[in-house]
């Protein structure tokens, strides 16, 4: 299963943008915090529980400065998974979506594929609200 978010445009350079999402606890700041808890995080990974009781936690796995962030499943995931953040360099600001991969059978597609598709187009939202809120500063 594929889920892209959509591509959003980031009013900041893509070397500030990738510094900022390439530590993994700057996710926390792109979640919908309503909805998540038990938080955890140190510079390369982090997890959380959705409602539902379901943990999602993320590991980094491979950086292609400053393109790419590549971070898959960690130990307690429902299923494995891989999620890539595509950065797009546009001078003084920054293009860029989220990727999601996930080895899940139908049944958990139909269930999932909705509110994680939210999910991955909200913290692209989120990303882009961050700099926004910064340069009005």
């Amino acid at each position: 299963m594929e889920i892209k978010s959509k591509l959003v445009r980031v009013q900041a350079p893509i070397q500030e943008v990738f510094d900022f999402l390439k530590d993994t606890r700057n996710i926390y700041e792109l979640l919908p915090q309503d909805k998540i808890s038990d938080w955890q995080a140190d510079e390369l990974s982090c997890s959380f529980k959705v409602q539902g009781g379901i943990i999602i936690p993320f590991k980094q796995v491979a950086l292609e400065e400053p393109e790419k962030i590549h971070l898959e499943s960690g130990d307690k995931a429902p299923f494995p998974f891989k999620l890539t953040i595509f950065l797009s360099d546009q001078g003084s600001e920054t293009e860029g979506y989220l990727r999601f991969d996930g080895q899940v059978n139908m049944f958990l597609k139909m269930m999932i594929e909705g509110p994680l598709e939210h999910l991955f187009n909200l913290m692209a939202q989120n990303l882009r609200k961050r700099y926004e809120q910064d340069s009005s500063v």
